[in-house]
């Protein structure tokens, strides 16, 4: 029967590896971050396997796993760089990402709104343009300069704040509603 187990697992590993390395990667732009994730998601489903926790769909749960390891990261990730807003049109400096989420401080409620506000923050930076994706990612939660960026990439610094700039307004935008109804749940 364990035999059986395992080399069941074996066959999940083998089938959903590039699939879900695949998802890792598009979310997280670090392949380092993205293969140590994918090893955690693979010794967290070994470790249920072991204590015979049961798993209707694993692929669902491979990658809900995943995406709450990608929300790991995202929390232990400078979240000092997301309280630095971009100067609105108005010359106003509009709320920071940081300034939406909860602090890890006020109980346990704030730290479960918070947890959710992030899981949809990673859902969100899904729906953006690669290249959106990419500049708001590296500048906010890899903390890389938009020089250094550039320097690496050859794209202009004005290009790169430009994607980043509409990153932010796209994930400002998406955000909110859940940030109002959670502020007023």
């Amino acid at each position: 029967m364990a035999r059986e187990r395992d080399q069941q697992l074996s066959d999940v590993v083998r089938k959903e590896r590039g699939r879900l390395l695949g998802f890792i990667r598009r979310r997280v732009a670090d392949p380092l971050d993205a293969e140590d994730i994918l090893q955690d998601v693979f010794h967290e489903l070994a470790e249920a396997n072991r204590l015979l926790v049961p798993i209707d769909h694993v692929t669902g749960w491979l990658f809900t796993v995943a995406r709450n390891r990608i929300v790991d990261l995202f929390r232990k990730r400078r979240p000092e760089r997301l309280a630095t807003p971009l100067e609105g049109a108005d010359g106003e400096s509009p709320p920071g990402l940081e300034d939406l989420l909860p602090s890890h401080e006020a109980g346990p409620e704030a730290l479960y709104a918070r947890r959710v506000l992030l899981e949809e923050l990673a859902l969100a930076l899904d729906e953006l343009p690669e290249e959106q994706r990419w500049a708001f990612v590296a500048h906010e939660l890899e903390g890389r300069s938009f020089k250094e960026m550039s320097a690496a990439t050859g794209v202009s610094v004005n290009t790169l704040l430009s994607r980043k700039h509409y990153a932010v307004l796209h994930l400002r935008e998406r955000l909110q509603e859940l940030h109002d109804e959670l502020g007023n749940g």
